[in-house]
Protein backbone atom coordinates (compact mmCIF):
# COMPACT_ATOMS: atom_id res chain seq x y z
CA UNK A 1 0.00 0.00 0.00
CA UNK A 2 1.18 3.52 -0.78
CA UNK A 3 0.12 6.67 1.09
CA UNK A 4 0.68 10.15 -0.34
CA UNK A 5 1.45 12.93 2.12
CA UNK A 6 3.11 16.32 2.26
CA UNK A 7 6.87 16.13 2.57
CA UNK A 8 8.04 18.67 5.17
CA UNK A 9 11.66 17.49 4.99
CA UNK A 10 12.53 15.38 1.94
CA UNK A 11 14.47 12.14 2.18
CA UNK A 12 14.25 8.36 2.20
CA UNK A 13 14.08 5.88 5.06
CA UNK A 14 13.09 2.29 5.78
CA UNK A 15 12.53 0.65 9.12
CA UNK A 16 10.20 -0.75 11.72
CA UNK A 17 7.24 1.53 12.39
CA UNK A 18 6.25 2.77 15.85
CA UNK A 19 2.68 4.07 15.93
CA UNK A 20 0.66 5.90 18.55
CA UNK A 21 -2.35 8.21 18.55
CA UNK A 22 -0.83 9.99 21.57
CA UNK A 23 1.47 12.99 20.93
CA UNK A 24 4.92 12.87 22.52
CA UNK A 25 7.21 15.49 24.01
CA UNK A 26 10.73 14.53 23.00
CA UNK A 27 12.17 16.59 25.85
CA UNK A 28 11.25 14.92 29.13
CA UNK A 29 9.56 12.11 27.21
CA UNK A 30 12.66 10.59 25.63
CA UNK A 31 16.26 10.00 26.66
CA UNK A 32 18.39 11.47 23.85
CA UNK A 33 21.47 9.58 25.08
CA UNK A 34 19.79 6.22 24.39
CA UNK A 35 16.91 7.05 22.06
CA UNK A 36 14.37 5.45 24.41
CA UNK A 37 10.92 6.79 25.28
CA UNK A 38 10.82 7.42 29.05
CA UNK A 39 7.46 9.17 29.48
CA UNK A 40 5.65 6.67 31.70
CA UNK A 41 2.32 8.24 30.74
CA UNK A 42 2.87 7.42 27.05
CA UNK A 43 1.74 4.15 25.41
CA UNK A 44 5.17 3.71 23.77
CA UNK A 45 7.15 4.08 27.02
CA UNK A 46 10.21 1.83 26.95
CA UNK A 47 10.40 1.62 23.15
CA UNK A 48 13.60 2.54 21.32
CA UNK A 49 13.32 5.19 18.61
CA UNK A 50 16.68 4.40 17.04
CA UNK A 51 16.37 3.60 13.35
CA UNK A 52 12.57 3.38 13.41
CA UNK A 53 9.88 5.35 11.63
CA UNK A 54 7.92 7.14 14.34
CA UNK A 55 4.27 7.89 13.56
CA UNK A 56 2.55 10.15 16.12
CA UNK A 57 -0.06 12.89 15.63
CA UNK A 58 2.48 15.59 16.54
CA UNK A 59 4.91 16.60 19.23
CA UNK A 60 3.65 18.26 22.39
CA UNK A 61 4.86 19.77 25.64
CA UNK A 62 8.34 21.19 25.85
CA UNK A 63 9.90 23.55 23.31
CA UNK A 64 13.17 21.67 23.98
CA UNK A 65 12.00 18.74 21.87
CA UNK A 66 13.96 20.30 19.01
CA UNK A 67 17.13 20.00 21.10
CA UNK A 68 16.33 16.38 21.90
CA UNK A 69 15.86 15.32 18.27
CA UNK A 70 19.02 17.23 17.25
CA UNK A 71 20.94 15.44 20.00
CA UNK A 72 19.72 12.07 18.72
CA UNK A 73 20.57 12.93 15.12
CA UNK A 74 24.14 13.78 16.10
CA UNK A 75 24.70 10.79 18.41
CA UNK A 76 23.11 8.16 16.17
CA UNK A 77 19.98 7.43 18.23
CA UNK A 78 17.43 9.27 16.08
CA UNK A 79 14.38 7.78 14.42
CA UNK A 80 14.76 6.96 10.73
CA UNK A 81 11.84 9.27 9.91
CA UNK A 82 8.98 11.20 11.49
CA UNK A 83 5.36 10.91 10.34
CA UNK A 84 2.73 13.33 11.65
CA UNK A 85 -0.93 14.03 11.00
CA UNK A 86 -1.19 17.45 12.68
CA UNK A 87 0.75 20.68 12.33
CA UNK A 88 4.11 20.10 14.00
CA UNK A 89 6.95 22.57 14.41
CA UNK A 90 9.09 21.62 17.41
CA UNK A 91 10.58 18.33 16.20
CA UNK A 92 10.62 19.53 12.60
CA UNK A 93 12.68 22.55 13.71
CA UNK A 94 15.32 20.26 15.20
CA UNK A 95 15.61 18.43 11.87
CA UNK A 96 15.87 21.75 10.00
CA UNK A 97 18.75 22.90 12.21
CA UNK A 98 20.50 19.54 11.85
CA UNK A 99 20.23 19.86 8.08
CA UNK A 100 21.40 23.46 7.81
CA UNK A 101 24.17 23.52 10.42
CA UNK A 102 25.32 19.89 10.68
CA UNK A 103 24.43 18.32 7.30
CA UNK A 104 22.35 15.60 8.95
CA UNK A 105 18.75 14.92 8.04
CA UNK A 106 15.81 12.58 8.39
CA UNK A 107 12.60 12.81 6.35
CA UNK A 108 9.48 14.33 7.89
CA UNK A 109 6.06 13.55 6.41
CA UNK A 110 2.59 14.95 7.08
CA UNK A 111 -0.33 12.57 6.39
CA UNK A 112 -4.07 13.14 6.40
CA UNK A 113 -5.90 11.78 9.43
CA UNK A 114 -7.53 8.94 7.51
CA UNK A 115 -4.26 7.73 6.03
CA UNK A 116 -2.46 8.15 9.35
CA UNK A 117 -4.99 5.85 11.05
CA UNK A 118 -4.14 3.11 8.53
CA UNK A 119 -0.68 2.84 10.11
CA UNK A 120 -1.94 1.53 13.46
CA UNK A 121 -1.13 -2.12 12.76
CA UNK A 122 1.73 -1.62 10.30
CA UNK A 123 5.01 -3.14 11.45
CA UNK A 124 7.44 -1.73 8.89
CA UNK A 125 7.47 0.84 6.11
CA UNK A 126 9.54 2.70 3.54
CA UNK A 127 9.39 6.46 3.03
CA UNK A 128 10.53 8.09 -0.19
CA UNK A 129 9.92 11.84 -0.26
CA UNK A 130 6.12 12.17 0.01
CA UNK A 131 5.24 8.46 -0.43
CA UNK A 132 4.99 6.05 2.51
CA UNK A 133 4.84 2.40 1.43
CA UNK A 134 4.10 -0.74 3.44
CA UNK A 135 2.88 -4.28 2.84
CA UNK A 136 0.23 -4.33 5.57
CA UNK A 137 -0.16 -5.66 9.10
CA UNK A 138 1.07 -9.14 8.18
CA UNK A 139 4.52 -7.91 7.20
CA UNK A 140 6.23 -8.79 10.48
CA UNK A 141 9.37 -10.60 9.30
CA UNK A 142 10.56 -8.39 6.47
CA UNK A 143 14.32 -7.99 6.07
CA UNK A 144 14.85 -4.25 5.74
CA UNK A 145 17.69 -2.41 4.02
CA UNK A 146 19.98 -0.19 6.05
CA UNK A 147 18.47 3.20 6.85
CA UNK A 148 19.20 5.88 4.28
CA UNK A 149 19.26 9.51 5.36
CA UNK A 150 19.52 11.49 2.14
CA UNK A 151 19.99 15.23 2.39
CA UNK A 152 18.00 17.27 -0.11
CA UNK A 153 18.22 20.96 -0.98
CA UNK A 154 16.20 23.23 1.27
CA UNK A 155 12.79 24.44 0.17
CA UNK A 156 12.22 27.23 -2.34
CA UNK A 157 10.95 30.27 -0.44
CA UNK A 158 8.83 31.79 -3.20
CA UNK A 159 5.78 31.85 -0.91
CA UNK A 160 7.50 34.26 1.48
CA UNK A 161 7.18 37.99 0.88
CA UNK A 162 10.68 39.10 1.82
CA UNK A 163 11.23 42.64 3.02
CA UNK A 164 14.36 44.37 1.82
CA UNK A 165 15.87 44.17 5.30
CA UNK A 166 15.30 40.39 5.34
CA UNK A 167 17.17 40.03 2.06
CA UNK A 168 19.99 42.13 3.46
CA UNK A 169 20.29 39.87 6.50
CA UNK A 170 20.14 36.75 4.32
CA UNK A 171 22.91 38.21 2.15
CA UNK A 172 25.17 38.58 5.19
CA UNK A 173 25.03 42.34 5.68
CA UNK A 174 24.30 41.84 9.39
CA UNK A 175 26.96 39.18 9.80
CA UNK A 176 27.28 35.49 9.02
CA UNK A 177 25.52 34.34 12.20
CA UNK A 178 22.44 36.42 11.45
CA UNK A 179 22.47 35.18 7.84
CA UNK A 180 22.48 31.57 8.99
CA UNK A 181 19.72 32.36 11.49
CA UNK A 182 17.62 33.97 8.77
CA UNK A 183 18.07 30.94 6.55
CA UNK A 184 16.76 28.67 9.31
CA UNK A 185 13.81 31.01 9.90
CA UNK A 186 12.98 30.95 6.18
CA UNK A 187 12.87 27.16 6.09
CA UNK A 188 10.87 27.05 9.30
CA UNK A 189 8.44 29.67 7.98
CA UNK A 190 8.09 27.76 4.71
CA UNK A 191 7.12 24.58 6.57
CA UNK A 192 4.50 26.61 8.44
CA UNK A 193 3.12 28.12 5.25
CA UNK A 194 3.95 31.71 6.25
CA UNK A 195 3.87 34.35 3.53
CA UNK A 196 5.76 37.06 5.43
CA UNK A 197 7.78 37.77 8.54
CA UNK A 198 6.93 40.12 11.39
CA UNK A 199 9.05 42.31 13.66
CA UNK A 200 9.21 41.18 17.27
CA UNK A 201 9.94 43.46 20.22
CA UNK A 202 11.63 40.92 22.51
CA UNK A 203 12.70 37.30 22.75
CA UNK A 204 12.85 34.68 25.49
CA UNK A 205 15.33 31.85 24.98
CA UNK A 206 14.73 28.27 26.07
CA UNK A 207 17.86 27.11 24.24
CA UNK A 208 20.00 28.12 27.21
CA UNK A 209 19.60 24.83 29.09
CA UNK A 210 22.35 22.30 28.48
CA UNK A 211 20.81 18.98 27.48
CA UNK A 212 23.85 17.49 25.79
CA UNK A 213 26.71 18.24 23.38
CA UNK A 214 24.41 19.33 20.53
CA UNK A 215 23.07 22.36 22.41
CA UNK A 216 26.57 23.69 23.01
CA UNK A 217 27.69 22.83 19.48
CA UNK A 218 24.80 24.88 18.08
CA UNK A 219 25.77 27.96 20.11
CA UNK A 220 29.45 27.58 19.28
CA UNK A 221 28.74 27.19 15.56
CA UNK A 222 26.80 30.46 15.52
CA UNK A 223 29.49 32.28 17.50
CA UNK A 224 32.20 30.93 15.21
CA UNK A 225 30.41 32.42 12.20
CA UNK A 226 31.12 35.87 13.61
CA UNK A 227 28.99 38.92 14.33
CA UNK A 228 26.50 37.10 16.55
CA UNK A 229 24.50 39.76 18.42
CA UNK A 230 20.85 39.66 19.38
CA UNK A 231 18.75 42.21 17.52
CA UNK A 232 16.10 42.63 20.25
CA UNK A 233 16.02 42.60 24.07
CA UNK A 234 16.37 38.95 25.06
CA UNK A 235 15.77 37.14 28.35
CA UNK A 236 17.04 33.69 29.31
CA UNK A 237 15.16 30.67 30.58
CA UNK A 238 16.15 28.58 33.58
CA UNK A 239 19.50 26.82 33.14
CA UNK A 240 20.54 23.24 33.81
CA UNK A 241 22.31 24.26 37.04
CA UNK A 242 22.21 26.83 39.81
CA UNK A 243 25.30 28.84 38.90
CA UNK A 244 25.81 29.91 42.51
CA UNK A 245 25.16 26.59 44.27
CA UNK A 246 25.96 23.80 41.81
CA UNK A 247 28.78 22.41 43.95
CA UNK A 248 26.61 21.97 47.04
CA UNK A 249 24.02 20.35 44.75
CA UNK A 250 26.56 17.63 43.84
CA UNK A 251 26.49 18.47 40.14
CA UNK A 252 29.27 16.90 38.09
CA UNK A 253 31.99 19.50 37.47
CA UNK A 254 32.28 18.68 33.76
CA UNK A 255 28.52 19.03 33.28
CA UNK A 256 28.51 22.31 35.22
CA UNK A 257 31.34 23.66 33.07
CA UNK A 258 29.43 22.93 29.86
CA UNK A 259 26.17 24.34 31.23
CA UNK A 260 27.97 27.52 32.29
CA UNK A 261 29.72 27.74 28.92
CA UNK A 262 26.38 27.53 27.11
CA UNK A 263 24.80 30.21 29.28
CA UNK A 264 27.83 32.46 28.86
CA UNK A 265 27.66 32.12 25.07
CA UNK A 266 24.19 33.64 25.03
CA UNK A 267 25.07 36.35 27.56
CA UNK A 268 27.98 37.35 25.32
CA UNK A 269 25.54 37.45 22.40
CA UNK A 270 23.45 40.00 24.28
CA UNK A 271 20.92 38.12 26.39
CA UNK A 272 20.03 39.36 29.86
CA UNK A 273 20.93 36.73 32.51
CA UNK A 274 17.41 36.38 33.93
CA UNK A 275 17.57 32.57 34.22
CA UNK A 276 13.85 32.03 34.77
CA UNK A 277 11.13 29.86 33.24
CA UNK A 278 8.55 32.45 34.33
CA UNK A 279 9.60 35.57 32.38
CA UNK A 280 6.03 36.88 32.65
CA UNK A 281 6.88 37.70 36.29
CA UNK A 282 9.69 40.06 35.26
CA UNK A 283 9.35 43.81 34.82
CA UNK A 284 9.98 43.25 31.10
CA UNK A 285 6.82 41.16 30.57
CA UNK A 286 5.09 42.09 27.29
CA UNK A 287 1.77 43.88 27.08
CA UNK A 288 -1.41 42.97 25.22
CA UNK A 289 -0.99 42.89 21.45
CA UNK A 290 2.81 43.01 21.58
CA UNK A 291 4.51 40.77 19.02
CA UNK A 292 7.23 38.73 20.75
CA UNK A 293 9.30 35.63 20.06
CA UNK A 294 9.16 33.40 23.12
CA UNK A 295 10.12 29.80 23.79
CA UNK A 296 9.47 27.72 26.98
CA UNK A 297 6.06 26.10 26.79
CA UNK A 298 4.51 27.47 29.97
CA UNK A 299 5.80 30.98 29.27
CA UNK A 300 4.38 31.00 25.75
CA UNK A 301 0.96 29.87 26.94
CA UNK A 302 0.89 32.48 29.73
CA UNK A 303 2.06 35.29 27.43
CA UNK A 304 -0.62 34.56 24.83
CA UNK A 305 -3.49 33.61 27.09
CA UNK A 306 -3.12 35.76 30.21
CA UNK A 307 -1.06 38.76 29.05
CA UNK A 308 -2.55 38.93 25.55
CA UNK A 309 0.88 39.15 23.91
CA UNK A 310 1.44 37.41 20.57
CA UNK A 311 3.92 34.61 20.02
CA UNK A 312 4.08 31.14 18.61
CA UNK A 313 5.37 28.28 20.73
CA UNK A 314 8.86 28.61 19.34
CA UNK A 315 11.14 25.60 19.40
CA UNK A 316 14.57 25.76 20.97
CA UNK A 317 17.22 26.73 18.41
CA UNK A 318 14.66 28.66 16.35
CA UNK A 319 14.24 30.97 19.36
CA UNK A 320 17.90 31.95 19.04
CA UNK A 321 17.50 32.62 15.32
CA UNK A 322 14.53 34.89 16.01
CA UNK A 323 16.52 36.81 18.63
CA UNK A 324 19.42 37.24 16.20
CA UNK A 325 17.21 38.66 13.45
CA UNK A 326 14.30 40.23 15.32
CA UNK A 327 11.97 38.57 12.81
CA UNK A 328 9.44 35.74 13.08
CA UNK A 329 6.92 33.99 10.79
CA UNK A 330 3.62 35.88 10.68
CA UNK A 331 1.41 32.84 11.32
CA UNK A 332 -0.34 31.15 14.22
CA UNK A 333 -0.84 33.19 17.36
CA UNK A 334 0.85 36.21 15.78
CA UNK A 335 -2.39 36.69 13.81
CA UNK A 336 -6.01 37.30 14.81
CA UNK A 337 -7.22 34.18 13.01
CA UNK A 338 -4.55 32.03 14.64
CA UNK A 339 -5.80 32.89 18.13
CA UNK A 340 -9.40 31.74 17.72
CA UNK A 341 -10.62 28.71 19.68
CA UNK A 342 -11.81 25.62 17.82
CA UNK A 343 -13.07 23.50 20.71
CA UNK A 344 -15.22 24.34 23.76
CA UNK A 345 -14.69 22.58 27.08
CA UNK A 346 -17.22 22.83 29.89
CA UNK A 347 -15.41 22.78 33.24
CA UNK A 348 -16.88 21.79 36.59
CA UNK A 349 -17.06 24.34 39.39
CA UNK A 350 -13.95 24.18 41.61
CA UNK A 351 -16.19 23.80 44.66
CA UNK A 352 -17.73 20.56 43.39
CA UNK A 353 -14.51 18.60 42.86
CA UNK A 354 -13.32 18.06 46.43
CA UNK A 355 -9.83 19.34 45.65
CA UNK A 356 -8.08 22.26 47.31
CA UNK A 357 -8.55 25.42 45.25
CA UNK A 358 -4.92 25.60 44.11
CA UNK A 359 -4.96 21.93 43.06
CA UNK A 360 -8.08 22.31 40.91
CA UNK A 361 -6.38 24.62 38.39
CA UNK A 362 -3.40 22.43 37.39
CA UNK A 363 -5.65 19.36 37.25
CA UNK A 364 -8.05 21.17 34.95
CA UNK A 365 -5.20 22.52 32.81
CA UNK A 366 -3.73 19.04 32.40
CA UNK A 367 -7.12 17.60 31.43
CA UNK A 368 -8.00 20.45 29.06
CA UNK A 369 -4.62 20.14 27.33
CA UNK A 370 -5.09 16.41 26.92
CA UNK A 371 -8.53 16.89 25.37
CA UNK A 372 -7.69 19.80 23.09
CA UNK A 373 -4.38 18.47 21.72
CA UNK A 374 -3.28 20.91 19.03
CA UNK A 375 -6.53 22.91 19.15
CA UNK A 376 -6.97 26.19 21.04
CA UNK A 377 -9.72 25.60 23.64
CA UNK A 378 -12.38 27.88 25.06
CA UNK A 379 -13.05 26.84 28.66
CA UNK A 380 -16.58 27.50 29.90
CA UNK A 381 -18.21 27.38 33.31
CA UNK A 382 -15.66 29.38 35.30
CA UNK A 383 -17.09 32.85 34.66
CA UNK A 384 -17.95 33.34 38.34
CA UNK A 385 -14.45 32.45 39.50
CA UNK A 386 -11.54 34.80 40.00
CA UNK A 387 -8.38 32.74 39.63
CA UNK A 388 -5.17 34.32 40.85
CA UNK A 389 -2.07 34.75 38.71
CA UNK A 390 -0.67 31.68 40.49
CA UNK A 391 -3.79 29.69 39.54
CA UNK A 392 -3.48 30.68 35.88
CA UNK A 393 0.25 29.97 35.96
CA UNK A 394 -0.42 26.45 37.26
CA UNK A 395 -3.24 25.91 34.75
CA UNK A 396 -1.08 27.10 31.85
CA UNK A 397 1.96 25.00 32.76
CA UNK A 398 -0.18 21.86 33.04
CA UNK A 399 -2.01 22.69 29.81
CA UNK A 400 1.28 23.20 27.97
CA UNK A 401 2.47 19.78 29.14
CA UNK A 402 -0.30 17.78 27.47
CA UNK A 403 -1.18 20.14 24.60
CA UNK A 404 0.77 21.40 21.61
CA UNK A 405 -1.37 24.54 21.33
CA UNK A 406 0.14 27.95 22.10
CA UNK A 407 -2.77 29.35 24.10
CA UNK A 408 -6.15 28.85 25.73
CA UNK A 409 -9.18 31.00 26.52
CA UNK A 410 -11.21 30.90 29.74
CA UNK A 411 -14.46 32.77 29.20
CA UNK A 412 -14.82 35.62 31.67
CA UNK A 413 -11.24 35.23 32.88
CA UNK A 414 -8.64 35.64 30.13
CA UNK A 415 -8.48 39.00 28.33
CA UNK A 416 -9.36 38.18 24.71
CA UNK A 417 -13.06 37.83 24.05
CA UNK A 418 -13.77 34.47 22.45
CA UNK A 419 -17.20 33.74 21.04
CA UNK A 420 -18.66 30.26 21.34
CA UNK A 421 -19.43 29.20 17.78
CA UNK A 422 -22.31 26.81 17.05
CA UNK A 423 -20.07 24.58 14.93
CA UNK A 424 -17.49 24.29 17.69
CA UNK A 425 -17.26 20.81 19.27
CA UNK A 426 -18.16 20.89 22.96
CA UNK A 427 -16.84 18.47 25.57
CA UNK A 428 -17.81 18.29 29.24
CA UNK A 429 -15.23 17.71 31.97
CA UNK A 430 -16.69 16.28 35.17
CA UNK A 431 -15.25 16.12 38.67
CA UNK A 432 -14.71 12.38 38.08
CA UNK A 433 -12.42 13.21 35.14
CA UNK A 434 -10.23 15.37 37.37
CA UNK A 435 -10.14 12.64 40.00
CA UNK A 436 -8.92 10.21 37.36
CA UNK A 437 -6.30 12.75 36.29
CA UNK A 438 -5.24 13.13 39.93
CA UNK A 439 -4.70 9.37 40.24
CA UNK A 440 -2.72 9.36 37.01
CA UNK A 441 -0.33 12.05 38.25
CA UNK A 442 0.14 10.33 41.61
CA UNK A 443 2.54 7.64 40.42
CA UNK A 444 3.93 6.89 43.91
CA UNK A 445 2.21 3.97 45.64
CA UNK A 446 3.35 4.30 49.25
CA UNK A 447 3.41 7.15 51.76
CA UNK A 448 7.18 7.75 51.94
CA UNK A 449 8.56 11.03 50.59
CA UNK A 450 12.15 12.15 50.07
CA UNK A 451 11.73 15.66 48.73
CA UNK A 452 9.03 18.31 48.48
CA UNK A 453 9.64 19.88 45.04
CA UNK A 454 8.11 23.34 44.58
CA UNK A 455 8.64 25.95 41.89
CA UNK A 456 7.87 24.42 38.51
CA UNK A 457 7.41 26.93 36.95
CA UNK A 458 9.48 29.24 39.16
CA UNK A 459 7.75 30.31 42.37
CA UNK A 460 6.33 33.83 42.36
CA UNK A 461 6.38 36.30 45.24
CA UNK A 462 2.70 35.54 45.95
CA UNK A 463 3.39 31.80 46.07
CA UNK A 464 6.21 32.37 48.54
CA UNK A 465 3.82 34.38 50.70
CA UNK A 466 1.34 31.50 50.62
CA UNK A 467 4.04 28.97 51.48
CA UNK A 468 5.31 31.04 54.41
CA UNK A 469 1.76 31.41 55.75
CA UNK A 470 1.17 27.65 55.59
CA UNK A 471 4.46 26.90 57.32
CA UNK A 472 3.46 29.29 60.09
CA UNK A 473 -0.04 27.80 60.30
CA UNK A 474 1.01 24.20 60.79
CA UNK A 475 2.95 24.08 64.05
CA UNK A 476 6.50 22.96 63.30
CA UNK A 477 6.60 21.12 66.63
CA UNK A 478 4.47 18.46 64.98
CA UNK A 479 7.23 17.68 62.54
CA UNK A 480 8.41 14.07 62.75
CA UNK A 481 11.84 14.20 64.39
CA UNK A 482 12.95 11.30 62.21
CA UNK A 483 11.76 12.93 59.00
CA UNK A 484 14.44 13.42 56.38
CA UNK A 485 12.20 15.20 53.91
CA UNK A 486 13.80 18.13 52.13
CA UNK A 487 11.74 21.18 51.16
CA UNK A 488 13.28 22.57 47.97
CA UNK A 489 11.94 25.58 46.06
CA UNK A 490 13.19 26.91 42.73
CA UNK A 491 12.73 30.54 41.73
CA UNK A 492 14.32 33.37 39.78
CA UNK A 493 17.00 35.68 41.15
CA UNK A 494 14.47 38.50 40.61
CA UNK A 495 11.94 36.92 42.98
CA UNK A 496 14.63 35.70 45.37
CA UNK A 497 15.81 39.27 45.85
CA UNK A 498 12.24 40.39 46.59
CA UNK A 499 11.61 37.73 49.25
CA UNK A 500 15.02 38.42 50.77
CA UNK A 501 14.27 42.12 51.16
CA UNK A 502 11.03 41.46 53.06
CA UNK A 503 12.48 38.62 55.18
CA UNK A 504 10.30 35.89 53.69
CA UNK A 505 13.47 34.06 52.67
CA UNK A 506 14.72 34.05 56.26
CA UNK A 507 11.38 32.73 57.49
CA UNK A 508 11.40 29.91 54.96
CA UNK A 509 14.97 28.95 55.74
CA UNK A 510 14.07 28.90 59.43
CA UNK A 511 11.70 26.06 58.58
CA UNK A 512 14.45 24.28 56.66
CA UNK A 513 13.50 25.28 53.13
CA UNK A 514 16.27 25.17 50.52
CA UNK A 515 15.98 28.00 48.00
CA UNK A 516 17.41 27.45 44.54
CA UNK A 517 17.81 29.96 41.70
CA UNK A 518 18.85 29.80 38.03
CA UNK A 519 17.55 26.28 37.42
CA UNK A 520 14.16 24.58 37.67
CA UNK A 521 12.82 21.15 38.55
CA UNK A 522 12.69 19.98 34.96
CA UNK A 523 16.47 20.39 34.83
CA UNK A 524 17.47 19.33 38.36
CA UNK A 525 19.38 16.06 38.39
CA UNK A 526 19.18 12.99 40.58
CA UNK A 527 22.48 13.92 42.27
CA UNK A 528 20.89 17.10 43.64
CA UNK A 529 17.84 15.46 45.16
CA UNK A 530 19.46 12.19 46.25
CA UNK A 531 18.83 11.27 49.89
CA UNK A 532 19.25 7.97 51.65
CA UNK A 533 16.59 6.48 53.88
CA UNK A 534 13.49 6.24 51.68
CA UNK A 535 12.53 4.77 48.33
CA UNK A 536 13.21 8.15 46.77
CA UNK A 537 9.74 9.48 46.05
CA UNK A 538 9.07 13.16 45.43
CA UNK A 539 6.02 15.26 46.25
CA UNK A 540 5.10 18.31 44.19
CA UNK A 541 2.22 20.69 43.57
CA UNK A 542 3.21 21.00 39.90
CA UNK A 543 1.26 18.91 37.38
CA UNK A 544 4.06 19.58 34.90
CA UNK A 545 6.68 18.02 37.15
CA UNK A 546 4.35 15.22 38.23
CA UNK A 547 4.14 14.32 34.53
CA UNK A 548 7.82 14.65 33.59
CA UNK A 549 9.51 13.76 36.90
CA UNK A 550 9.40 9.95 36.66
CA UNK A 551 11.08 10.03 33.26
CA UNK A 552 13.60 12.71 34.20
CA UNK A 553 14.93 11.34 37.50
CA UNK A 554 13.45 7.85 37.67
CA UNK A 555 11.41 8.55 40.79
CA UNK A 556 7.73 8.15 41.57
CA UNK A 557 5.72 11.26 42.33
CA UNK A 558 3.12 12.31 44.89
CA UNK A 559 0.99 15.16 43.53
CA UNK A 560 -0.96 17.43 45.86
CA UNK A 561 -1.88 20.97 46.81
CA UNK A 562 0.52 23.36 48.49
CA UNK A 563 -1.27 22.72 51.79
CA UNK A 564 -0.85 18.97 51.36
CA UNK A 565 2.84 19.45 50.54
CA UNK A 566 3.38 21.44 53.75
CA UNK A 567 1.47 18.91 55.85
CA UNK A 568 3.55 16.10 54.36
CA UNK A 569 6.73 18.00 55.14
CA UNK A 570 5.78 18.27 58.80
CA UNK A 571 4.36 14.75 59.16
CA UNK A 572 7.25 13.06 57.43
CA UNK A 573 4.99 11.07 55.12
CA UNK A 574 2.16 11.44 52.62
CA UNK A 575 -1.26 10.70 54.02
CA UNK A 576 -3.25 8.19 51.88
CA UNK A 577 -5.05 9.93 49.03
Amino acid sequence: MHLQGRSLIAGTASGSLLFSQTPLSFWGGTDPATGRIVDEHHPLCGESLKGKILAIPCGRGSCSGSNAILEMMLNGNAPAALVFTEREEILTAGVIVAQVLFERSIPVLLLGKGDFAKLEHVSSATLESSILSFDGPSATNVTLPQISMQIRPVANFTSLELAAKDRDVLDGRSGSAAAMAMRIIFIFASVQGATELVDISQSHLDSVLYTGPATLMFAERLLALGGAKFAVPTTMNALSIDLQRWQQHNVDANFAEKANKLASAYVVTGAKPTFTCAPYLLDTAPSAGEQVGWAESNAVVFANSVLGARTQKYPDLVDVCIALTGRAPLVGCHTDAGRLPSIAIQAPSPHTTGFDHDLFWPLLGYQVGDISGSQIPLVLGLEANQPSMADLKAFGAAFATTSSASMFHIRGVTPEHAILQQRMPRIDVAAADLQKCHRRLNSAADESVDVIALGNPHFSFEEFEALAALLQKYDPRHKDKESRIRLMVTTSRFTYDKITQCEIADALQHFGAELITDTCWCMIQESTIGNAGTDGTIMTNSAKYAHYGPGLVGRKIHFGSLRECVMTYFRGRREPV
